[in-house]
């Protein structure tokens, strides 16, 4: 299984480091030194992590044989991708990876079919679970606990109270 572990953005000096977007809790992991990561755009890679840093808050990379901004910047907006065995499973049991929550059931407290989760999109305040509802429409719902309180995987299904409104019907709140 492929995960999405981050986002290369600029490149950062001359000696071909480059910032990176974020995309795993598990950054220690998946993008330390040594790390062999697949690329979209896939010509672009395989990458290996050389080594990496946290300056001013972001976290800069260099990769074999990536030496000058030249190269470092040639790499800009490419997606860095690990392989990650589909049973593994986040160290923290509030977590979830992306497979695991596509095509789970959506309902609410009372039971109330909302619909299926197709995709979660990663925003910068925070993820959103892109719900298909049975008649086509879509619904993005804010991932967060307040809204999404239970994820059963077992059941293949998740839970939510969605605030009125949220679903676009009046008194839909659970």
């Amino acid at each position: 299984m492929q995960l999405v572990v981050g986002r290369i953005g600029r490149a950062h000096g001359i000696k071909g480091e480059v910032s990176v977007e974020v995309r795993t809790d598990e950054p220690e992991l998946r993008l330390g030194p040594g790390a062999v990561l697949a690329t979209d755009p896939a010509a672009t890679g395989p990458l290996t992590v050389e080594s990496g840093r946290v300056h001013s808050g972001r976290l800069l990379l260099r990769f074999v044989g990536v030496t000058d901004r030249t190269a470092a910047e040639a790499l800009r907006n490419t997606l860095l991708i690990a392989e990650v065995d589909p049973q593994e499973r986040p160290e923290d049991p509030e977590e979830f990876y992306d497979h695991q929550l596509v095509d789970l059931d959506v309902v609410t407290v009372d039971g109330t079919e909302v619909g299926r989760i197709e995709s979660i999109a990663h925003l910068p305040a925070q993820d959103l679970l892109v719900v298909r509802r049975p008649d086509g429409g879509e619904v993005l719902v804010p991932f967060v606990t307040e809204i999404v309180p239970e994820i059963d995987l077992e059941e293949q299904r998740a839970v939510i109270t969605p605030p009125p409104g949220l679903l676009g019907d009046a008194g839909t709140g659970g």
